[in-house]
C-alpha cells in the first residue's frame, strides 16, 4: 500500500524460524508472521522442515491470525522442477499463507506445474530478496509478473524505498535486523567460485566472514589477516517509524539459522517497537495479527549475538560498516584486563576494570582478540564483581579488551520467563428466568479480532443465599483464561424474581470452556494478504534487454519467462558458469572507504598515489586467502566495489 494512503495500513513483524519450536516461540513473542523452509529449496541447507511440522505451525499461527511463509527461494534445475511444484502443492494444502520465491520457474509453475496442465497454486508469491530488487524498473517487472510482495535489497535508502512503494503499490518487505551479506542479495558468486557451493542453492560457505590479506599490485601487504568483507549486523529498531512512513509494511528479522533465544529476544524487542508506533498513530497503523503478549522478559539486543550494529545505508550516507576485527561476534564490552595471576592448577584469575553496570555470573562466556588478530573465547567458571576465575587461556594478557558474548543470567531468563500470547475476549453474561421455572445463563462473547459466539445453558433452580458473593464468583470464574483466550466478563441479572441463581464453579468453568471451543471452531480473522494470484498481474512486464548470469537462470522454464518478456539470454546464464572473468560480487561496501583511503569521500586525489601508513599503493588492490587472489575494482560513479578472481 502506498505510504500516502488514507486507509489503515497493516504492519507485519516477520520472524525467522529454523524449526517449528522456534516458529511457535516467535509467534508467542509477538511475530505477525514467520518464514520457514520446507523439506527442500529453502536457501538454508541446514534449516529444512517436514511438511507435517509446517502444517502444525500453520495451525498454531492461525489461532492468532498470524501467517506462515514457506521459503522456496533457491534456483532450481530442470530435473528438480516437478519436485518443487509438488512442494508448492503440499505447502498450500498444509495451510501455508505465501511462498517466498527467487526462481521465475516457481512463479510460472504456480499456473499449473512444469507442463502447465496441473493444479493451479492460489496462495500469494513473494519476490525474495535474492531477486535483487533495488530500482523502480525492477520492482515493476516483478510486480508485473505476478509477485504480490517485494522483498527489497538491504542496501536501500529511505527515499528509494518510498519511490518503489509509490510506483508499485505493492506490499514492501524490508530487513530490519540481523546479519548482513556484503554483496547484493542473490548476486554473490564467491562461494561457488571457491568451492562449487552456490549461495543461490543454499550452500554458502560465508566467504565474506573469512580472513584475508589486502595487497597491492607490487605485493605489498597493506592489511594482514582481517575479515575485510565482514559487515556488522543490521539494527533498525529506532527507525521503524521512518520505514513505515516510507511504505514498508513488513519488517523482517534475519536469522533462520539462529537459536531460540535470539529469536525470542529480537522478536519481542521489535514487537514492542511496532506496538509503540501503532499506539502513537492508532488511526493510521494496525498490526496484522491479534493477541496481546503477557509475561516474558525485558528484551536487550546487546545481549543477543551480534557483530556490532549498523543502520547501513538507510540515510543514504556511509559509515563504518565493517566488522573486520570481529567476524564471529564479540558481545558487549566488559572492560580491560587489569591483572592476571595463576590460581591453582591450570587456572587463572583476572581482574577487569571498566563497566560497573554489568553483573558477571558464573558460566558467562567471554571473548577477546589476541596479538595475532584471532578471536579467543573462554568461560568464566567463577565470577564475582570484577574478578573472573577460569582455565588458563593463551593470549590473554593485561591490557586486553574483554567482551562478554554469553550472559548466563539473561539466557536463563529467556529460557524460563516465557511470553504467552492471549486473545482478549469480552463476555456479556445475562441471567434470566426464576427459581420456579429454572434460570438460564446466556453468554455472548466477542474476541479482539471480531469473532462472535454465544452460549445458552440452563443454570439451576435455586437462588443464592448471598447474592453479592454469587455475582462475584460468576464474574471471577468467567473472567479467567482458557487455552489462549483471556476472558473479561460483565454480568446483567434479568431474572423475573430478582434473585441470583446458585451455581457451582464447575458450571461456570464449563461455560468458559464452551466459549473457547466455539471460538476455536471459527477461523481467526486475519488481515488479508495482497494476492496477484487471484487475477492477472498489472500490465505487461518489461524485462531487461539482455539476461546474463546475474539473473540466475538455471532451467528452461525460467529462461522461457524472460524470453516471453522480450529478453535475450546471453552467455551462460546458469550463474557464473565458465566465465573466468565474471564479477563475483558487487557491493555498496567499500574497503577503501573503511580504511580511510577513499579519494571521493576523504578529499584525497591521485588513484595511484594514495598512502597507507606511509606506503604508496600500486593498484589494483587484491584480497588473498589460502593462495587465491581476488581483484578489487572501485566503481566510484555508482559508489560500489566489485570483486573478481585474478
Amino acid at each position: 500500500m502506498p505510504a500516502n494512503s488514507s486507509e489503515m495500513i497493516d504492519l507485519e513483524l516477520l520472524a525467522p524460524a529454523k524449526n517449528i519450536e522456534i516458529g511457535i516461540a516467535a509467534i508467542d513473542c509477538g511475530a505477525d508472521a514467520v518464514y520457514i523452509a520446507g523439506p527442500a529449496f529453502g536457501a538454508r541447507q541446514a534449516a529444512g522442515n517436514s511438511m507435517k511440522d509446517l502444517e502444525q505451525l500453520c495451525a498454531y499461527a492461525h489461532k492468532f491470525g498470524a501467517r506462515i511463509f514457506m521459503t522456496l527461494n533457491t534456483i532450481t534445475y530442470d530435473d528438480e522442477l516437478q519436485e518443487a511444484y509438488s512442494l508448492m502443492c503440499r505447502a498450500e494444502d498444509a495451510g501455508v499463507d505465501a511462498i517466498i520465491v527467487q526462481d521465475l520457474a516457481i512463479l510460472k509453475m504456480a499456473d499449473g506445474g512444469p507442463d502447465g496442465n496441473g493444479r493451479r497454486i492460489r496462495i500469494p508469491l513473494h519476490a525474495s530478496t535474492q531477486c535483487a530488487i533495488r530500482s523502480v524498473d525492477k520492482a515493476l517487472f516483478y510486480k508485473g509478473l505476478g509477485f504480490s510482495r517485494l522483498v527489497l535489497e538491504r542496501e536501500m535508502e529511505l527515499p528509494r524505498i518510498r519511490e518503489i512503494s509509490h510506483a508499485t503499490g505493492s506490499e514492501i518487505e524490508f530487513f530490519v535486523h540481523g546479519a548482513l551479506c556484503v554483496c547484493y542479495s542473490g548476486q554473490c558468486y564467491l562461494s561457488e567460485r571457491i568451492t562449487g557451493r552456490s549461495a543461490n542453492r543454499g550452500e554458502c560457505i560465508q566467504a565474506c566472514r573469512s580472513l584475508y590479506n589486502l595487497t597491492d599490485a607490487s605485493g605489498n601487504v597493506l592489511v594482514k589477516n582481517k575479515a575485510l568483507l565482514s559487515l556488522k549486523d543490521y539494527n533498525l529498531l529506532k527507525r521503524i517509524g521512518d520505514l513505515a512512513d516510507a511504505g514498508v509494511t513488513s519488517f523482517k528479522i534475519e536469522g533462520r539459522l539462529k537459536n531460540i533465544s535470539y529469536v525470542r529476544n529480537t522478536v519481542l524487542a521489535y514487537s514492542m517497537a511496532l506496538d509503540e508506533l501503532v499506539s502513537r498513530h492508532p488511526d493510521r497503523y494496525r498490526r496484522t495479527s491479534s493477541g496481546i503478549i503477557t509475561g516474558g522478559f525485558t528484551p536487550d539486543l546487546s545481549k543477543t549475538f551480534n557483530r556490532g550494529y549498523t543502520e547501513l545505508f538507510i540515510d543514504g550516507k556511509r559509515g563504518q560498516w565493517a566488522s573486520m576485527d570481529t567476524p564471529k561476534g564479540m558481545g558487549e564490552l566488559i572492560g580491560k584486563v587489569r591483572t592476571i595471576r595463576p590460581f591453582g592448577r591450570d587456572e587463572m584469575e583476572l581482574n577487569v576494570e571498566g563497566r560497573h553496570d554489568i553483573t558477571l555470573c558464573n558460566g558467562d562466556g567471554f571473548a577477546f582478540t589476541d596479538r595475532n588478530g584471532d578471536i579467543v573465547g573462554f568461560r568464566g567458571d567463577i565470577c564475582a564483581g570484577t574478578t573472573i576465575r577460569c582455565r588458563e587461556t593463551d593470549g590473554l594478557t593485561p591490557g586486553t579488551l574483554l567482551y562478554r558474548n554469553i550472559s548466563t543470567e539473561f539466557e536463563k531468563i529467556l529460557a524460563t520467563q516465557l511470553c504467552r500470547r492471549m486473545i482478549p475476549v469480552n463476555v456479556n453474561v445475562s441471567v434470566s428466568g426464576d427459581a420456579s421455572g429454572g434460570y438460564t445463563f446466556t453468554a455472548d462473547a466477542t474476541s479482539s479480532d471480531g469473532r462472535k459466539v454465544s452460549v445458552n445453558v440452563p443454570g439451576g433452580n435455586a437462588a443464592a443465599k448471598n447474592a453479592e458473593r454469587m455475582k462475584s464468583m460468576i464474574l471471577s470464574q468467567l473472567s479467567k483464561t482458557s487455552e489462549h483466550y483471556s476472558f473479561s466478563a460483565e454480568l446483567v441479572i434479568e431474572t423475573s424474581d430478582g434473585c441470583v441463581p446458585f451455581v457451582s464453579s464447575a458450571f461456570l468453568n464449563g461455560i468458559r470452556r464452551s466459549l473457547a471451543e466455539s471460538l476455536d471452531g471459527m477461523p481467526a480473522i486475519a488481515r488479508p494478504l495482497m494476492n496477484l494470484r487471484d487475477g492477472a498481474a498489472d500490465g505487461s512486464p518489461e524485462a531487461p534487454e539482455k539476461i546474463d548470469y546475474k539473473s540466475n537462470v538455471a532451467n528452461r522454464i525460467a529462461g522461457q519467462v524472460y524470453s516471453d518478456c522480450g529478453a535475450k539470454i546471453i552467455d551462460d546464464a546458469y550463474e557464473i558458469g565458465h566465465q573466468a572473468d565474471a564479477e563475483l560480487m558487487r557491493t555498496k561496501y567499500c574497503i577503501r572507504y573503511e580504511l580511510g583511503i577513499c579519494p571521493k569521500h576523504k578529499g584525497r586525489t591521485g588513484h595511484g598515489s594514495i598512502d597507507l601508513n606511509g606506503r604508496k599503493i600500486n593498484y589494483p588492490l587484491m584480497l588473498e586467502n589460502n593462495g587465491r587472489r581476488f581483484v578489487l575494482d572501485f566503481d566510484c560513479k555508482n559508489c560500489e566495489m566489485t570483486v573478481k578472481e585474478k
